[in-house]
């Protein structure tokens, strides 16, 4: 299990192979396989497993650019793993008539959107002022 940490709080999103799917997807649909080069808060320091709580508001930039961009590409077009394009998504075809694109197909272990999850999670590292930091449980 996989999440986002602020202080005590921990923001479930669920397997990290889901989540490195998401980075994956940016990289290769965004960012033309360079890796960071367009989203550095979200894809080098969060990646790496945190953002300083004075660059979240950028965080924050980037991802709303990203969702933008997200809803132009096809469900079709999630990246499970950069480095082994053969694979798929656990869920292969079966997606729901609710999902129409990329911005709307990463949805947590929990049943959340994962925009709405990184929104809360940044919102909380503004409040209380400390780093937002992927976590592994």
């Amino acid at each position: 299990m996989v999440g986002l940490k602020v202080g005590p709080i921990f923001y479930k999103i669920g397997r990290g192979s889901f989540l490195h799917c998401f980075f994956s997807t940016v990289a290769v649909r965004i960012e033309s396989e360079n890796w960071g080069d367009k989203y550095p808060v979200l894809m080098n320091q969060l990646y790496k497993g945190e953002v300083l709580s004075k660059d979240v508001d950028s965080l924050k930039n980037e991802l709303n650019d990203i969702k933008a961009k997200f809803k132009d590409i096809e469900i079709d077009q999630v990246v499970w793993s950069i480095e082994d394009r053969s694979q798929q998504p656990p869920w292969g075809d079966k997606v729901t008539e609710t999902i129409t694109n990329l911005s709307n197909c990463f949805i947590t272990s929990g049943g959340k959107d994962l925009f709405e999850v990184f929104y809360t999670a940044i919102e909380a590292s503004q409040r209380v002022n400390r780093n937002l930091i992927i976590k592994s449980l």
